[in-house]
């Protein structure tokens, strides 16, 4: 495609001298690129290419069109939340709780673990409305419903993937398969970073997250400079980030000069673009000795703040992370991703799913009141997805007819998520699913309509926002997406 940023790399040196204004080229491509993000209006021949190469690689580009958010915070609940006990009230599944699942559910399904005609199960937790919009939400959250007029609940989302690491990567990077970037690789490649102190997407994780792993941030075959860089909430937050015993500061920048200098000799003769990263890494590790410790430091808020929050000192826990990505948003990061993992009950669905919400709710909640407090709700999307929903039957054997300890299936067909801030629509129920929770019967959201919504909203548009790899452009939702425009505000 001709909107596709070249991937080609050149040496400083090669730069300035095709450019002949260096770096003031740079500078007027990024004046001028209106249509950015590969656009071919204003930088495509000759020296104007290198100058958008250059930019492309800064994370300098101009947006297609006016943002409405700046920057992300993307909560995601590892192992596939149950809708149905959670966002998506079904009183016809509860009134026939224990029955022999009909065929429409069950016959030519796709389903993980199910094999056995099951039975089927009714949440035992009771749904009140909330706030002025009359948001249904269960007894399990309690704080969610504080901010119910300020979310928008998409109870229509559908993905194509039923296992937990492709329907992650799904999500994550628009593909059910290792290799893509992930969404704040993709962000943080195009739109950069407020603080060249702090990397442009953090990631932020609480328990034994599974699955995709560490593909969930990755870069793919962008720049690995566009990673995800995880923070530990325990203990340093970066490995090695302090100097050893007897290295100074000074001592630290001399080792770093030389190395880089090296590196440079090594780039312009080999033209690799990890060279180059590995430039910028460097480069941000420093910078990130002085600027890390001071953003980690949650424990320098007041505590009315730790009490909204829930937050517990000396240990790692969700509440944590969100204050951590209020502070970090606050100083210029682009995305910041908190991982909560162990949703995934395929057993004693009603024992363990208290507890997570427990974990969860009150510091999501808080963190959207928060944000708001201060002004930053506007212009920051926050985002609580999950992989993918649970079925509304029951999993596991019984020998009379009911079970002790049900659980539920995966689910790709239907499953709910919620959205917050800059451009959303507040206090929205959008979409909805069958009497038993099981299909999608209006306003259908696939996981590729939400990545091209998600990118909509900070300004880009997802079928022109591509990056050419092995001779062919790739982007973020494939060659599927649209722009769910109901959701807008």
């Amino acid at each position: 495609m001709a909107d596709a940023i070249d991937e080609r790399r050149l040496s400083r040196r090669a730069l300035l001298q095709g450019l002949g204004g260096g770096l003031g080229s740079v500078a007027l491509y990024s004046l001028l690129g209106r249509d950015a993000f590969g656009a071919t209006s204003v930088a495509t021949e000759g020296a104007n290419a290198a100058a958008k190469t250059a930019a492309s690689r800064s994370g300098i580009l101009v947006p297609h069109f006016v943002p409405r958010a700046k920057r992300v915070i993307y909560m995601h609940m590892v192992g596939g939340t149950s809708h149905i006990d959670l966002l998506d009230p079904k009183p016809e599944l509860k009134k026939r709780d224990g029955e022999m699942c009909p065929d429409e559910l069950f016959v030519g399904k796709q389903l993980a673990f199910i094999r056995e005609r099951p039975r089927l199960l009714g949440s035992q937790y009771e749904f009140t409305r909330a706030g002025q919009s009359g948001l249904e939400v269960s007894q399990l959250l309690p704080e969610l419903k504080t901010i119910a007029d300020d979310i928008t609940v998409v109870r229509s989302m559908k993905t194509d993937q039923f296992n937990h690491g492709p329907a992650q990567l799904m999500l994550l990077t628009g593909f059910g398969r290792f290799g893509r970037p992930s969404t704040g690789a993709w962000l943080s490649w195009g739109l950069g970073s407020e603080n060249e102190d702090l990397p442009s997407f953090i990631v932020l994780v609480t328990g034994n997250y599974l699955g995709a792993g560490s593909a969930g941030w990755g870069a793919g075959f962008l720049p690995s400079v566009h990673q995800g860089v995880e923070l530990r909430s325990r203990g340093e937050p970066v490995l090695f980030l302090r100097d050893p015993p007897g290295i100074e500061r000074e001592d630290r920048r001399r080792v770093i000069d030389t190395v880089n200098d090296l590196n440079r000799m090594h780039y312009e003769r080999v033209g690799d673009r990890e060279i180059e990263t590995r430039i910028e890494q460097y480069e941000m590790a420093y910078r990130m000795q002085t600027s890390v410790p001071e953003v980690m430091d949650i424990w320098s808020e007041p505590e009315r703040v730790h009490e909204a929050y829930g937050t517990t000192r000396g240990e790692a826990s969700f509440a944590n992370n969100c204050l951590l990505a209020r502070r970090l948003v606050e100083s210029g990061v682009r995305f910041v991703q908190l991982f909560d993992a162990d949703w995934d009950h395929h057993g004693s669905v009603f024992s363990k799913l208290p507890q997570k919400c427990k974990d969860v709710d009150r510091p999501a909640a808080a963190l959207v009141k928060d944000l708001k407090e201060r002004g930053l709700l506007d212009d920051t999307l926050v985002i609580w997805t999950t992989e993918f929903g649970r079925t509304p039957m029951a999993q596991g054997k019984d020998g009379d007819g009911r079970m002790t300890a049900p659980g539920r299936d995966h689910h790709k067909d239907a499953f709910t998520i919620w959205m917050a801030g800059a451009g959303m629509k507040p206090g929205l129920v959008y979409g909805e699913t069958d009497e038993f929770g099981y299909e999608v019967v209006a306003n259908p959201v696939h996981v590729h309509d939400f990545n091209a919504t998600l990118l909509h909203l900070l300004g880009i548009d997802h079928e022109r926002f591509t990056y050419r790899y092995q001779g062919r452009d790739f982007r973020l939702t494939d060659v599927h997406g649209e722009v769910v425009h109901g959701l807008l505000a």
